[in-house]
């Protein structure tokens, strides 16, 4: 067991739940912000081990963002077949598989926000490799597929 001495009232749990907060704060201010200089707001990014951050995308913002008509490519990376069955609004598909192949159908200008049901770590792999190929205005929608269809956003169907 290890031990924890904080020096004051607080305990251990306080003292770790603190440090985490403020790692969490820190990597959203260093490497938050705002994305491209184009006031898109980053939700946060996350770090998966030595994979490099990945800049996140609020869906609060990507449902103004569609509201508004601004311009705002979707990509989904889910198989086709679950596309076909439901799909953010004005989302184009390109399966996760097929991505390598496919990459020249994503524009390099504007914002692209990439999502999926995918596990966890399988959207970086979309997004590093657009990074590798150069591409710079790529987000990934924080939460993915699962929290728009949570929060009750409007989907389009068959």
């Amino acid at each position: 067991m290890v031990s924890c001495r904080t020096g004051s009232s607080a305990s251990c749990r306080e003292v770790g739940w603190a440090q985490t907060m403020t790692r969490a704060l820190r990597s959203l201010v260093i490497g938050g912000g705002w994305l491209l200089a184009n006031a898109v707001p980053v939700a946060a990014t996350h770090s998966l081990g030595p994979m490099p951050t990945v800049p996140l995308v609020a869906a609060d913002y990507v449902k103004s963002a569609l509201a508004a008509r601004e311009p705002i490519r979707l990509i989904d990376l889910r198989p086709s077949k679950d596309y076909e069955v439901s799909r953010l609004p004005q989302a184009q598909s390109i399966p996760l598989s097929e991505l390598r192949n496919r990459d020249s159908e994503i524009p390099r200008v504007g914002l692209v926000v990439l999502y999926c049901t995918c596990a966890p770590g399988e959207d970086w792999h979309a997004y590093e490799l657009l990074h590798v190929r150069g591409y710079r205005n790529v987000v990934v929608l924080a939460g993915g597929f699962s929290q728009w269809v949570e929060r009750g956003y409007p989907l389009e169907k068959r």
